[in-house]
């Protein structure tokens, strides 16, 4: 028996990078996954190769975040589990940024989550059923580099909004957690660096040089991390927003 075996388990942004990750693993575990992302070829052709059920969203749109959660009831008859996996990284500082890309950032990074998760409670209350949430967040959410603070205003209304809802449903027995991911190797983060800190094919490396661990983070390893919060074996633990980084935070030199 997997960990999530035959739960029904959304995650949106699936299509690569965490999210995929996260696909891989639940499936795995024995879940029946479904999984959004933007693009219909990416996410057709990863759903072929994985048997998972791909949905196309734009989550930008309220509407098709909700709407995210209610094709899964209409294709599964239920939702057990959600994984908010979407998210935007695109670079602006506190000078720089526009109100279309502080909006952009909001709308991906906080708003696709908020109705996402709207929309899996009010199932899982009207079930009367339990459930499971995992956001995933940054760890940057503490703080971040100047050059993330629309991202880093997005990504801390997520974690608190994770608390808040963790803390509104507990006595439904959903549990909400959040995850606050590190500098992660990932392909939308190859294309940053590329795109934005004129990166050559050797960042990896660098960037490995730079960290305590010698490596950067492994979506292997967070989804399977994601998957556990998911899981029965996470316990009653709800409301929780983890570090998963290298860097510690509060600790100096």
């Amino acid at each position: 028996m997997g960990l999530l075996q035959d739960k029904v388990v959304l995650v949106n942004g699936g299509s690569q990078g965490v999210g995929a990750g996260v696909v891989r693993a639940a499936l795995r575990e024995g879940a029946r996954v479904v999984f959004t992302g933007r693009r219909a070829d990416a996410g057709e052709e990863f759903a072929k190769e994985t048997g998972a059920v791909f949905v196309r969203a734009d989550l930008a749109d309220p509407a098709e975040a909700r709407s995210s959660v209610e094709q899964v009831v209409a294709l599964c008859g239920r939702i057990d589990c959600l994984v908010n996996a979407a998210g935007l990284t695109s670079r602006g500082s506190l000078l720089d940024t526009t109100p279309e890309l502080f909006d952009a950032h909001i709308a991906i990074n906080l708003r696709a989550p908020f109705f996402a998760m709207q929309a899996a409670v009010r199932n899982m209350v009207d079930r009367g059923a339990p459930g499971t949430i995992v956001n995933i967040i940054t760890s940057s959410a503490h703080g971040g580099q100047p050059f993330l603070a629309p991202y880093v205003a997005a990504k801390a209304g997520l974690m608190g909004l994770t608390r808040n809802a963790a803390h509104a449903h507990r006595w439904d027995r959903i549990r909400i957690n959040g995850l606050n991911i590190g500098w992660t190797d990932t392909e939308g983060e190859d294309a940053i660096q590329r795109a934005f800190h004129g990166a050559g094919d050797d960042w990896r490396e660098k960037a490995a040089e730079a960290v305590p661990m010698g490596r950067l983070g492994q979506v292997d390893e967070i989804a399977d991390f994601a998957v556990f919060l998911l899981s029965d074996r996470s316990g009653v633990v709800t409301g929780s927003v983890i570090d998963w980084d290298q860097i510690v935070f509060g600790g100096l030199d």
